[in-house]
């Protein structure tokens, strides 16, 4: 294990009615930008418990944030920001609602171009403080500093984080908000907490026992609650244990101390610019092929993998493996996320494009130890026709 440091300053609350003492966590004074989504909150009630809660702050909402938070959309949010004196930002969403956020937390003080922030890793001094009500488990930034924002313009999806000044102060969990998500919704999110558990799980053995079990925990959990979660959206004790693990999935405990990978996701993000498809089914796939073509430099974590999450201990080595990726591709199916380009009616054609961006981004060298090449993303994209 090497040398880290850790630390987590977001204060999670969790649990059903929670919504209800945001008013608690926030300074009296104030000057809050609400920030969402497409206005689904509208509908499902949890808008309306919002301000419920916050009727005596002055309050201000920034709605439109897209899936995949657009640069220009989010710079709008940032003029509102500078303009009302923003002093405290409330993100009620998803992971791209609180990616954006963080955005814009990052954005309102910064003097010279924003893009500058993901682009050139600009240094940032000065942020607005911010929070999260989660509506949709599966990103887990709802307890972590990062965030990743496109621009449509230059197809660009790029990462970025100043954490902790970018953690959300406090994050409310409340798993009844589940109820009214879609069954796409639903099985993305499985999908999305998974692949970010084995993006810092699956690459080589570093002697570390306490971030291995933790991560295979999770994957276990997800494997028995996921598709209860994708299929009974009243049951409230696998939506309590999905959000919890989702949660669990980022916010830095089982990356400590370990080498991580993060190529799925890279591939993934090409794919979302590229073709609009949605995050979580990008990186299902991904996955299958990624681990089939780097399975070599995988091998002993892939054998872990087998035996400790899905309890393989038969037949060779090969086939030990070959058996965990087809089931963990038929968990992915099981909440209803489809794995091959070709349930996109995509083929060959798109490789090419997602290799050029790649190259144009720069990641010609992704993966724990730097071996995914552009050749080696071909090879993985064929293996997913």
């Amino acid at each position: 294990m090497n040398n880290f440091t850790y630390h987590n300053p977001t204060k999670i609350i969790f649990g059903e009615g929670t919504i209800a003492t945001i008013s608690h966590e926030i300074p009296k004074d104030a000057r809050i930008l609400m920030t969402f989504g497409g206005g689904s909150i509208k509908e499902n009630g949890i808008y309306e418990q919002v301000k419920n809660a916050l009727k005596a702050f002055t309050l201000f909402e920034f709605g439109g944030i897209e899936a995949n938070p657009q640069y220009s959309t989010l710079m709008k949010a940032v003029d509102l920001c500078r303009t009302e004196n923003i002093s405290f930002i409330l993100a009620v969403g998803g992971g791209s609602v609180l990616d954006g956020s963080k955005f814009i937390a990052t954005a309102v003080f910064f003097e010279g171009e924003p893009w500058d922030i993901l682009e050139k890793n600009a240094k940032t001094s000065k942020f607005v403080p911010l929070a999260a009500v989660l509506t949709l488990p599966a990103t887990g930034s709802e307890m972590n500093g990062f965030a990743v924002i496109s621009r449509k313009e230059t197809g660009q999806k790029l990462a970025f984080g100043r954490p902790p000044f970018t953690n959300p102060k406090f994050s409310m969990l409340d798993p009844a908000v589940t109820k009214t998500l879609s069954p796409r919704q639903r099985g993305n999110g499985v999908v999305d907490a998974f692949i970010h558990t084995t993006e810092q799980y699956m690459t080589f053995p570093s002697n570390s026992p306490v971030q291995d079990r933790y991560a295979e925990a999770l994957l276990k959990t997800l494997i028995e609650v996921g598709p209860v979660y994708f299929t009974e959206p009243e049951n409230m004790e696998a939506a309590k244990n999905l959000m919890w693990a989702a949660t669990m999935a980022l916010n830095g405990i089982i990356s400590c101390g370990v080498p991580v990978d993060w190529a799925t996701h890279s591939i993934g993000h090409e794919l979302t610019v590229l073709q609009g498809i949605d995050h979580g089914r990008t990186l299902a796939i991904v996955w299958p092929g990624m681990m089939r073509v780097m399975r070599d430099t995988k091998r002993e974590k892939l054998l872990q993998f087998a035996c400790r999450v899905w309890g393989i201990t038969d037949g060779t080595d090969d086939e030990k493996i070959d058996t965990a990726i087809a089931k963990t591709e038929e968990f992915f199916h099981s909440v209803g996320v489809p794995t091959r380009l070709s349930d996109y009616q995509l083929g060959k054609e798109v490789i090419g494009k997602v290799v050029e961006n790649l190259k144009k981004n720069g990641f010609t060298a992704l993966g724990e130890k730097r071996l995914v090449t552009p050749e080696k993303v071909e090879e993985i994209l064929l293996d997913r026709l």
